[in-house]
């Protein structure tokens, strides 16, 4: 099997796998395996659907994030991957062709929840210096910031219109009818 490194006893990152992997990784005590290599990125690589019947035979979680390396740091893919990882029974395996995209979707994930610097440390602790990412890391715990902020104004917004008076509402509809008799 491909050298695997732990970055914490939840999530371990691995290089490419093979479909003979996984019996190995369920043996290991794994429950569940994410798939960040989209099909087709290399000749010789296991296919998604491969992937997920070798998982499947060895009683293993299966989810496939196709993610490149330009799609490490967007909406879709942090989201996709924090989702998931809070759905799928661990510890988990996260492979790509080298293991260091399974880690830079982690921290991404990570950055949105934990200090930035506790990621890189941890990461660090593992063998992976990644601190070139500290900026795109930053944007993603600003990312959780901001979201956050959306949805409680977004919320404080429902519940001014919530208590709103039909008259409060009637109010500006009939000064606009006024303003446009006075205009014509």
């Amino acid at each position: 099997m491909a050298k695997s490194t732990t970055l914490t006893p939840q999530y371990v990152v691995s290089a490419a796998l093979s479909d003979e992997n996984f019996a190995e990784l369920a043996d290991r005590g794994f429950k569940s395996v994410i798939n960040f290599r989209p099909d087709g990125e290399a000749s010789s690589q296991i296919t998604s659907d491969e992937a997920r019947d070798a998982a499947a035979a060895a009683g293993l979680k299966y989810a496939h994030i196709p993610t490149t390396k330009h799609d490490l740091f967007a909406d879709e893919t942090v989201a996709l991957a924090e989702t998931t990882l809070s759905q799928l029974p661990g510890p988990v395996l996260a492979f790509c062709a080298s293991g260091q995209r399974a880690a830079v979707v982690w921290a991404a994930v990570s950055a949105r929840s934990k200090p930035v610097s506790d990621v890189l440390q941890t990461l660090k602790t593992a063998g992976l210096d990644l601190e070139f990412l500290r900026d795109d890391l930053e944007a993603q715990a600003d990312r959780a910031r901001w979201t956050q902020t959306a949805v409680q104004l977004e919320t404080a917004q429902q519940e001014t219109n919530a208590t709103e008076t039909p008259q409060q509402d009637a109010a500006p509809k009939k000064a606009a009818r006024r303003r446009e008799r006075v205009a014509a």
